[in-house]
């Protein structure tokens, strides 16, 4: 927590700062209430520290201002003796606590542990309301009661692996649903009521990415005016879920596995070393492997997150749940846009069959969307859905008179070799390829070499 303490007694100021400091707390002195309303202008605080008699000024005018401007920062009397009756009435006007001055250690002690409880407790509240707010926003919860049997054995092992401590790597393409499978793993585990904390890994500079890892002290890099908690003593006893770690810079990389080992890690700029209770949930839509052998991922760090690791399967090999997604999302877009809609023709469950979805979840929401949207009848056609979406259909069609039809007069050989080419086209590795005609890569290069395609 960061504590503001408003004192005109310098060594009564800088003594709390420290005891404040030593409980593993950062904390800031001014000697006026003036400058104390200027400092919680400028910067964020989570509890004031204030005196009642600062020298011209009174400290219940300041307690006032503070309320009136700052009105979800808990401030703490302090009170001189024989101004216990003042320090009630302090208390009647919305201070959350007073201590009389002077105090003794356990007795400072006991209200740091009451303004702690008290902020874990507001930022729940935030992270509750800001959740209810995503799903508001977002849509409706995500489905897990999949059909397809390779998501079904995801969900599975997902399942098993959220009640143990163990780190997960979730594998993937973009838009596979990775950070959604993540927050469902901390739902499911005995942290469910702790923090879940994310941090996207390519989307600041090396330095601003270990700041806000793990923090920094005041004056650590151009632009530190303060000392800084980051993500992982936010996550303390919760989820720290690290997105696209595969684009992790290599100079942090260390100090991920001196966390994911020791347990261990440092803010920019200081020397003392501090514990972190948290559960590391990491993904890439990265080949991983293939960024060790590059150099550009360390090959301990590579074996540490990879205790339970699953790829998320892409939307093109999951046909059996496609059509429930689209159902879930057209009801939804429905009633967000008080539209009153059938579903979908046949035509256009046919059309998105076909399509390759790139794009995954992501693409395919988005889709369903603009068509809920740009719908002209009571069912979604295929006309409602992009260009690009009709258009890998339309393909399909037009090239159909150039392909044999089934019962055609020409070989089995001939038929197999058109049809590997044409999923061979559609896929983006060998690997799903392989998946997708049923057979294993070794016979797939064989088949391969046979027709002169490696």
């Amino acid at each position: 927590m960061d504590f503001l303490v408003i004192d005109d007694d310098k060594t009564f100021r800088d003594a709390t700062c420290f005891l404040i400091e030593e409980a593993g707390h950062y904390a800031e002195g001014v000697e006026s209430g003036r400058l104390g309303l200027s400092w919680l202008k400028e910067d964020k605080w989570d509890a004031v520290l204030l005196d009642l008699n600062l020298g011209g000024e009174n400290g219940l005018d300041v307690l006032l201002e503070i309320q009136k401007q700052f009105p979800q920062i808990p401030v703490v009397m302090f009170t001189a003796q024989g101004s216990v009756k003042v320090a009630v009435e302090a208390m009647r006007r919305g201070a959350a606590d007073f201590l009389e001055k002077p105090f003794q250690r356990e007795q400072f002690m006991t209200v740091l542990a009451r303004l702690q409880r008290l902020n874990q407790m507001t930022r729940r509240i935030a992270r509750l309301e800001q959740e209810v707010t995503e799903i508001k926003t977002q849509g409706l919860e995500p489905i897990f009661d999949f059909t397809t049997p390779v998501m079904c054995e995801v969900m599975d092992i997902l399942t098993r692996a959220a009640r143990t401590p163990a780190s997960i790597l979730l594998l993937g393409e973009s838009g596979t649903g990775k950070s959604v499978a993540a927050r469902a793993i901390h739902e499911k585990s005995h942290l469910a009521d702790k923090p879940f904390v994310t941090v996207s890994c390519p989307s600041l500079s090396k330095e601003l990415l270990e700041s806000e890892l793990f923090g920094h002290v005041r004056g650590s890099f151009t632009g530190a005016i303060k000392d800084h908690w980051g993500k992982v003593k936010t996550a303390e006893g919760g989820t720290l879920f690290l997105d696209e770690i595969g684009d992790l810079p290599m100079e942090i990389q260390p100090k991920l596995l001196r966390l994911l080992q020791e347990r261990e890690y440092e803010r920019l700029g200081e020397s003392v070393t501090r514990r972190a209770n948290l559960r590391v949930i990491a993904a890439t839509n990265r080949d991983l492997k293939k960024r060790v052998a590059d150099g550009l991922f360390r090959e301990d760090l590579y074996f540490r997150l990879n205790v339970i690791t699953v790829e998320m399967p892409p939307l093109r090999l999951r046909d059996g749940d496609l059509i429930r997604f689209v159902e879930h999302y057209e009801k939804f877009f429905a009633a967000q846009c008080a539209r009153k809609l059938e579903g979908l023709s046949p035509e256009a469950v046919g059309c998105l069959r076909a399509y390759h979805w790139p794009g995954n979840l992501r693409e395919l929401r988005n889709a369903i969307e603009r068509a809920v949207i740009l719908a002209k009848g009571d069912k979604l056609q295929p006309e409602d859905f992009s260009n690009e979406v009709r258009g890998q259909n339309a393909a399909a069609n037009s090239g159909a008179e150039n392909l044999p039809l089934l019962g055609s007069l020409i070989s089995l050989e001939k038929l197999e070799e058109l049809h590997l080419r044409k999923i061979l086209e559609r896929t983006p590795s060998l690997t799903e390829a392989a998946q997708v005609l049923g057979i294993d890569q070794a016979t797939l290069y064989r088949k391969r070499k046979r027709i002169g395609l490696e």
